[in-house]
């Protein structure tokens, strides 16, 4: 697949000010009440702004702090890290590699297998269960869930 990030005007007439808050502003939704926080349907999350795939459902878990977090990226390569002092302190924001949106961050405090807690926006992800996946264009992952029904 071939993700693009679309311009300005079309990022503000295709997301909801949460998501282009988040995704182009380096936003943070709150905790606990949003989307897809207490997911526990099966399938993967992709960029809502370029439909790059991101993360699996496989590798999501509960964290206990309102946001959805992930063992590991689905995708490695659709995925950007750098060091983000926003907080006055050393945090690492984690980005879509082709859109530029803005995700969340990672920890080291995750668990096993990786230790990390991929601790992302609901604003910046759009879910795709499993018996959308063929149709929406992401057939290729269906693999992952055969043995996990």
């Amino acid at each position: 697949m071939t993700y693009k990030k679309p311009s300005d005007a079309e990022l503000k007439e295709m997301l909801t000010p949460m998501q282009y808050k988040v995704t182009q502003h380096e936003g943070t939704e709150p905790p606990f009440s949003n989307e897809y926080w207490n997911n526990k349907q099966a399938g993967i999350y992709v960029d809502v702004v370029s439909g790059e795939v991101l993360f699996s459902s496989l590798d999501k878990y509960d964290s206990g702090t309102g946001w959805p977090s992930f063992t590991k990226p689905l995708e490695s390569e659709n995925i950007v890290t750098k060091t983000d002092f926003k907080l006055f302190m050393a945090r690492t924001e984690v980005r879509s590699k082709n859109a530029d949106s803005h995700l969340g961050h990672v920890f080291d405090d995750g668990p096993a297998p990786t230790g990390l807690r991929y601790c992302m926006n609901s604003a910046s992800l759009k879910f795709i269960p499993v018996e959308n996946m063929e149709a929406e264009g992401y057939g290729q992952y269906l693999y992952l869930f055969k043995d996990n029904k």
